[in-house]
This record gives structure tokens, sequence and C-alpha cells, in this order.
């Protein structure tokens, strides 16, 4: 079998899938090693994106997975009039960044960093598929843990956590000012709802 067989083998794989595969599984279909996978897919990316196609291939946590570019998404989305694309507040991106650096994590948790409640916060984020519940703590009332998922590495772009940045204490000192503004505001609007 010829590298464009393997290449070719790899593409209906992954279209098929529709979603992230793992590189073993790919490497045990095609019956090559990890590391040689590997690079057949690295090929792939780098002649999707030569050939200029409107799909290419992206690296998740170890995993592989076909998809649109992103600068198409407005065409796709008039084809299948799906709604638009969803918008991150201030509030969404702090949670979801705690969530991101410390998981996995529970609500009381984020709620003790960020200052204020976060149900509101942490439900958007389900609903958008950002964060899932990744199980329990072992403690009492056995809280749920929560943590990023594959949506949340392709919407930033990450192939893995591991491209985090860095948090820089800047950063943290930012957040506990953000949610000390927000508690400020929720007295304020409880002070208004009281008179």
């Amino acid at each position: 079998m010829g590298l464009t067989d393997v290449e070719a083998i790899i593409e209906s794989l992954l279209f098929v899938a529709g979603e992230a595969v793992l590189l073993k599984q790919i490497s045990k279909v095609i019956e090559q090693d990890p590391i040689t996978t590997q690079k057949i897919l690295y090929r792939m990316q780098e002649e999707y994106e030569k050939q200029g196609r409107g799909i290419q291939i992206i690296e998740l946590d170890g995993a592989f997975q076909m998809c649109t570019k992103p600068q198409y998404f407005e065409y796709i989305q008039k084809l299948y009039e799906t709604p638009q694309k969803f918008t991150l507040t201030q509030a969404l991106l702090e949670t979801l960044a705690i969530i991101a650096y410390k998981q996995p994590i529970t609500k009381v948790q984020i709620e003790d960093l960020r200052g204020v409640s976060c149900d509101h916060v942490v439900n958007r984020l389900l609903e958008y598929g950002l964060v899932c519940e990744v199980g329990r703590l072992d403690a009492p009332g056995r809280p749920l843990l929560f943590g990023t998922t594959e949506e949340f590495l392709r919407y930033f772009g990450f192939r893995s956590l591991e491209e985090l940045p860095n948090l820089q204490e800047q950063t943290i000192e930012k957040i506990q000012q953000e949610a000390e503004k927000e508690i400020d505001k929720e007295m304020e609007n409880k002070l208004k709802k009281v008179e």
C-alpha cells in the first residue's frame, strides 16, 4: 500500500468519524506506528493548506479531526441556517479561564475564586459545549467537577491544554478586580429591588 492510499484511508476515516479520532486508533487501522502516522497527518495538513482547500485537519489533544476552515463558516451557516455563533462575555471568559486552568473544579471552587455566584455562567458554558461534567469530588455532597471539552480546544485553536498560555499574576489580579465589580453591581441591583 502506497502513501497515497494511506492518506486516502486516513482522509476517509476522519471524514466518516465526524469528530476527533485518536492517533493510536488511526495507527491501528492503517497498520503503522504512531510516529509514522503522525508524520503522515502533518504532511496531509500541509498539503490541504497548500491546496487552499475549504477543509483542514486539526489536532486536538492526541487526536485528529477533519473540519471546515473558520473563514467559511458564514457560507456553511447559510446552507444550514444555523444560529449565530455565541459570544463570550467577560464573566463567561473569566469563568472559562478558571475552569481551563484549574480543572477539574467544582462550582463552589469557581465561586471562591471569582467571588460571585456562577450557576448561570457555568450553565451557559455547558450549553455552548465549552465545558462538561467530568466527575464528582470525593467529598460531602459529592459536588460535580467541571472541565473543558474538545469544543473548547477547537474554539480557541489549541491542540491540547498544554498550549494554554502561562497564567500571569497580573491576570489573576485582573480577574479578582472584575469579580469585585460584578459583586458591586449585584449588590446595587439587589438594593434597587429592595427600594
